[in-house]
C-alpha cells in the first residue's frame, strides 16, 4: 500500500495536532495525570471537542456522527491522540472496537441509536468477553442466555473488563444454544450497563486503568439487542478481535515511549554510552517496523479485507516492542525513571513509570503474544497443520 498521506490527510493531521496542542487540552491532560492512584479518567472534554468536529469517529457516516472519510483519517486521529498523551482507552474501546463492530454488523436501528452518542464523545461502550475459568478461550464460555418468552435472561460473570464502570452499554458474549461444535451457539448481545441486574465491581491491579468484574443476574435481552446473527457470535467476535489487532495504538505508544526515553537519555548523557546508543538505534528500527506493519494491516481493512495473520503480526510486534521499551527505559535513564508522575521529584510530564506498570497487559489484551505466534505459525506459515 501507499504509506504516504495525501494532501488532505496531511492537512487533517495538522488540524488535529493544533487542537491537541491547545492550552486547555494540555491542562486537561496534566490534570488526568495527577489523579489519585485509585481514580482514572472517563469521558474527557477533549473527546467532546473532537466529536463536535466529527473527528472522533471521522470514518463513520455523517448521519452517525462522523465525516464519511476513510479509516486512514481515523488512524491519524488515534496516533495523534496517543502522541499528545490523551488518555485513549475510552476512545479505543468506544470508537475503534465497539463502535466499529456496530458500524459493520449492527442493524440500522442499532446504528442510529448507539453510534451518534459515541461519535460525539457523550457515551462509552465496553466489551464483556473474558471469564474467570476460560481466559481467552471464548469457545468455553459459561455465560448463558436462557429463553424467556420472545427473548432471554442473561446470566454470567465477566472479568478484566476495562472502563465498564463508565460504560453505557457493552458487547457481551453468551451461549444461547448448546452445541457439540464449541464455537457454535454463541451470541453477542448489546447490554445496557446501568440496568438492574448488572453489577460492576473493581479488580484492582498495578495498572492505572482499573479492571472490573461484571456480574449479570438475569437482565432481559430481546432480539433487538442481538448484534449480528443469533448463535453466530463467533463470527462477530472474530471480526471484533481482528479490529483490535491492527496495532495502530500500540505502535503509537511505542513511539511516544521511545521518544521520552531518547529525550531523557540525552539530558542525562547516557545516550553517549555506546552500548545504550546501539540499543536505542535498534529500538527505533523496531518501532518503525511496527508502524509499517500496523499501517499495512490498516490498508487491508481499507481494501475491505481483514488479514488475520497480518493483524496478529502487527499486534505481536508492536506490543512486544512497547513492552521492551518500558522495561529497558529505567536501565537507560536511571532510577528517576521509576518515579511516579505524581512525585514532586519526577521528570516533568514523565510517563515511563506508568508504562512500566502497564507493560505486562500490552501483551495480554486483545490476544496474548503466545496466541498471536500460534496464529502466525499455523495460518501464516502452515507449521502446525
Amino acid at each position: 500500500m501507499n504509506l504516504r498521506l495525501s494532501a488532505d490527510q496531511e492537512a487533517f493531521r495538522r488540524a488535529v495536532c493544533e487542537l491537541l496542542c491547545e492550552d486547555s487540552v494540555r491542562d486537561e491532560v496534566a490534570r488526568t495525570r495527577r489523579l489519585p492512584a485509585d481514580d482514572e479518567p472517563g469521558l474527557l472534554e477533549v473527546y467532546r471537542r473532537l466529536g463536535e468536529r466529527g473527528w472522533l469517529a471521522t470514518n463513520w457516516p455523517v448521519e452517525h456522527g462522523g465525516l464519511g472519510s476513510s479509516i486512514v483519517e481515523k488512524a491519524i486521529l488515534t496516533e495523534q491522540m496517543i502522541v499528545h498523551g490523551i488518555p485513549d482507552v475510552v476512545h479505543t474501546l468506544s470508537i475503534d472496537i465497539v463502535g466499529l463492530a456496530i458500524q459493520r454488523l449492527g442493524t440500522e436501528a442499532q446504528k442510529s441509536s448507539l453510534l451518534p452518542p459515541l461519535a460525539a464523545g457523550r457515551s462509552v461502550g465496553c466489551v464483556l468477553l473474558t471469564e474467570p475459568e476460560i481466559g481467552s478461550d471464548l469457545g468455553g464460555l459459561s455465560a448463558r442466555a436462557e429463553p424467556d418468552g420472545d427473548g432471554w435472561r442473561l446470566y454470567g460473570r465477566k472479568v478484566y473488563s476495562l472502563k465498564s464502570q463508565f460504560a453505557d452499554f457493552a458487547l457481551c458474549a453468551a451461549r444461547t444454544t448448546e452445541s457439540e461444535v464449541r464455537f457454535h451457539g454463541i451470541t453477542v448481545f448489546i447490554v445496557p450497563m446501568r440496568a438492574p441486574g448488572v453489577r460492576v465491581e473493581p479488580l484492582w491491579s498495578m495498572s492505572d486503568e482499573r479492571f472490573n468484574e461484571v456480574v449479570l443476574s438475569g437482565i432481559r435481552m430481546t432480539p433487538d439487542d442481538v448484534l449480528g446473527d443469533l448463535d453466530d457470535g463467533w463470527q462477530v467476535l472474530h471480526d471484533l478481535l481482528g479490529i483490535e489487532r491492527t496495532g495502530i495504538e500500540f505502535e503509537a505508544k511505542a513511539r511516544r515511549l521511545l521518544d521520552a526515553v531518547l529525550d531523557e537519555a540525552e539530558r542525562a548523557g547516557s545516550i553517549k554510552n555506546s552500548e545504550y546508543g546501539e540499543l536505542l538505534v535498534a529500538l527505533d528500527a523496531e518501532v518503525r517496523a511496527g508502524q509499517l506493519l500496523a499501517w499495512q494491516a490498516l490498508g487491508d481493512m481499507l481494501d475491505g479485507e481483514l488479514d488475520d495473520v497480518r493483524c496478529a503480526m502487527a499486534k505481536w510486534h508492536t506490543t512486544e516492542t512497547a513492552k521492551r521499551i518500558s522495561e529497558l527505559g529505567p536501565e537507560i535513564c536511571g532510577l528517576t525513571a521509576l518515579l511516579s508522575a505524581r512525585d514532586d521529584e519526577a521528570i516533568p510530564g514523565w510517563l515511563l513509570e506508568s508504562a512500566f506498570r502497564d507493560a505486562p497487559g500490552l501483551t495480554l489484551a486483545s490476544g496474548t503474544s503466545e496466541v498471536m505466534l500460534s496464529l502466525i505459525a499455523s495460518a501464516g506459515l502452515g507449521l502446525l497443520s
